[in-house]
């Protein structure tokens, strides 16, 4: 780098220089009485990438913090074309940035988000070692050197740590998340996103004018169950039954919730009465495979579930919850391990697609 490509002021602070480079290109000479400060040294001492280009996109300065994470010293750069000083390919959105601002004479800023890794610097250079590129953040300003040269100043900064508490926080939103919808025990959705999301189906189906299907589900004789066997024991019934739902469920759209105890509760749009009624029975079939002895079940001595189904197109004052309640508690009044369904007012066109 030569001192005839920039000069200072000696009444600059660091910050004052930088400042000045980027905005204007151009700094005064220095009053002979004030303190003297190489332009070279300062640009050596700051703790981000300094490099010049001119619009030949020929390399003019090139800071030794470029230098120590390229392995790439100043000598072995100056005056070469960008992209020819590196081994390794830049990034074409780099480039495309980079002719914009020598062409436009406007700053560019490269998103992060998008561009992590343009450039082949790293935090430590080993030789003969595949490591990960250092997450960069760059933005390139056009200034003019002191020959009035078109050139465009990149400063690059580190931005690994700010991209790892990015994705630090964003880990622990999602965790957050999943914890405030997901039920403990059984990894399926919780009361409170249930009844969110029941809200939202009912509403979509009331207005596009498609059947909904709610299902209430609840173990049968689950109390005499806890009793005998203990709570440890019912704690894993309770999540055996929610696998063998959840299994049943193959449309994104389809949701089930634990409802509270050993109750669930499924919502599946777009399902005609006829179909829910069926799948009811899939339900049914697929608990009472799992084979879980009850030996306090008076009836069927094994675990069984007995289903409340309400299907239909809801208007204004249907209440498909409290009638998939009314269903499930015929459904237990007949004998349990079965299923009973009460239907809305239906579109019979719908039913015969």
């Amino acid at each position: 780098m030569t001192d005839s490509l920039l000069t200072q002021p000696a009444n600059l602070h660091t910050a004052d220089v930088r400042s000045t480079v980027i905005q204007t290109g151009t700094i005064a000479p220095m009053p002979s009485s004030a303190k003297h400060f190489e332009i070279a040294d300062i640009c050596n001492a700051l703790n981000i990438g300094l490099c010049v280009v001119n619009a030949a996109r020929q390399v003019l300065l090139w800071n030794h913090w470029i230098a120590k994470h390229s392995g790439i010293e100043e000598a072995d750069a100056l005056n070469l074309p960008l992209e020819q000083v590196f081994s390794e390919p830049v990034s074409p959105a780099f480039l495309s940035a980079l002719k914009n601002c020598l062409a436009h004479k406007l700053p560019v800023v490269l998103s992060t988000a998008l561009h992590r890794t343009p450039l082949p610097l790293y935090h430590k250079i080993e030789p003969d070692l595949q490591q990960a590129r250092m997450y960069q953040s760059i933005s390139m300003a056009p200034i003019r050197s002191q020959h009035n040269e078109a050139c465009c100043l990149i400063q690059i900064t580190d931005s690994s740590n700010s991209i790892k508490r990015e994705k630090i926080l964003r880990s622990h939103s999602e965790i957050l998340k999943k914890e405030a919808t997901t039920d403990g025990l059984t990894d399926i959705c919780n009361r409170r996103f249930f009844d969110a999301h029941y809200e939202i189906a009912v509403a979509d189906a009331k207005r596009q004018k498609y059947p909904l299907s709610i299902f209430m589900v609840d173990i049968d004789f689950f109390k005499p169950y806890n009793d005998h066997y203990g709570h440890i024991a019912g704690d894993t019934v309770i999540k055996l039954v929610a696998n063998a739902l959840k299994s049943q469920l193959s449309r994104a759209t389809d949701i089930v919730a634990r409802y509270g105890g050993e109750e669930f509760v499924l919502v599946m749009p777009h399902l005609a009465q006829n179909i829910a009624e069926q799948f009811a029975e899939k339900l049914r079939v697929a608990v009472f495979d799992l084979a879980i002895p009850h030996i306090k079940s008076p009836l069927f001595h094994q675990i069984t579930i007995s289903i409340g189904v309400c299907s239909g197109i809801p208007e204004n004052n249907d209440n498909l919850l409290n009638k998939a309640d009314t269903a499930l508690y015929q459904a237990k009044q007949n004998g349990r391990n079965q299923s009973i369904l009460l239907s809305l007012c239906e579109s019979k066109e719908y039913l015969e697609q």
